[in-house]
């Protein structure tokens, strides 16, 4: 029997990725700061920002999928800039040394897409343009010490694109509340595109890559091999929910003025107004990626798209509502 251990074990994605292992027959050890995880899952309780790596939690272990982290804050702070290469960069050296004292053999980073710079049209593991915040560059520095440093014989990068499921956090499931509840304006179609995947779907690829000898070495962007446009999603949603889907939208113009607003607000503040400029150009902007290498080189096919994957995430949100 294979062991894993998952750091972030209690999280989003690492939840799913402590179940779909043991589903394939693996032994999993789950770390977390809470000590949360998974029925069946050992839990390991330790913080990474602030604990040094317990050794026997790496001991006897064959992969490590290692998912904990800083996530991208919008608003950054120059605290955030100093918590961020604690968290994503010093703190994965600390346990790549702690592997490479135990042996361990295969090492699974999921890093993100944001670890490198946004160029026009589709973007592959080819872009070399240095992150522009400090969580992509966090994230950037942690990769080079994966895949550079020779702690473990078989390193592996995986970069997700935006990951939607069954979960109440994300911006996803900030627009299907803000949409059932009449909070969500109904946006002009603007052209842009966003690539997205299936938490199963991320899980199903971190799993090939660490069972395939090819991987080795690699970085992968994962996708669901779609990109979405806001208007889609939000009509998607409006259906899915039972909604009528307005026959008028919110002009582009007044929309880019309202995040002027917020901008100012937000000043005044001290703090970001739920809606400002860069809360536009998230809705607005577009952020493509091609998965075509994993498919390539491991057979990755997601299996999951998001008008078909609606229906269930709302149905979770429901339940965990009420």
């Amino acid at each position: 029997m294979k062991k894993a251990l998952v750091t972030g074990a209690s999280g989003f994605i690492g939840s799913h990725l402590c179940r779909c292992l043991q589903q394939h027959g693996w032994s999993v050890r789950g770390l977390s700061r809470s000590g949360g995880a998974p029925d069946g899952v050992e839990a390991i309780v330790c913080d990474l920002a602030s604990q040094a790596v317990p050794q026997e939690s790496v001991h006897g272990v064959d992969v490590i999928f290692h998912l904990a982290g800083k996530a991208h804050a919008l608003a950054e702070t120059k605290q955030d800039e100093n918590m961020y290469f604690r968290i994503n960069t010093e703190a994965t050296e600390l346990l790549l040394q702690a592997c490479c004292k135990q042996g361990v053999k295969t090492f699974v980073y999921f890093s993100s897409v944001k670890a490198v710079g946004d160029i026009d049209g589709v973007m592959d593991e080819s872009v070399v343009e240095d992150a522009d915040t400090p969580y992509g560059q966090s994230k950037r520095a942690a990769e080079k010490l994966v895949l550079e440093g020779k702690f473990v014989p078989k390193p592996v990068v995986i970069r997700p694109s935006m990951v939607y499921g069954n979960t109440e956090k994300g911006n996803l499931s900030k627009m299907i509340r803000a949409v059932r509840g009449g909070r969500f304006p109904p946006l002009p179609e603007m052209g842009n595109k966003r690539s997205m995947v299936h938490v199963d779907d991320v899980v199903r690829a971190a799993i090939l890559a660490a069972e395939q000898s090819q991987a080795a070495g690699q970085t992968y962007i994962v996708t669901d091999g779609q990109a979405y446009s806001t208007r889609q999603m939000y009509e998607w949603i409006c259906k899915a929910l039972q909604k009528t889907i307005p026959g008028w939208y919110v002009p582009l113009g007044v929309l880019k003025a309202l995040g002027k607003v917020g901008d100012a607000i937000g000043k005044v503040q001290g703090k970001r107004f739920m809606f400002d400029s860069d809360a536009l150009q998230k809705l607005s902007g577009s952020a493509i990626y091609s998965s075509k290498k994993i498919q390539h080189d491991l057979g990755f096919k997601a299996q999951q798209h998001l008008k078909a994957a609606l229906p269930e995430i709302i149905r979770y949100l429901e339940r965990v509502s009420k």
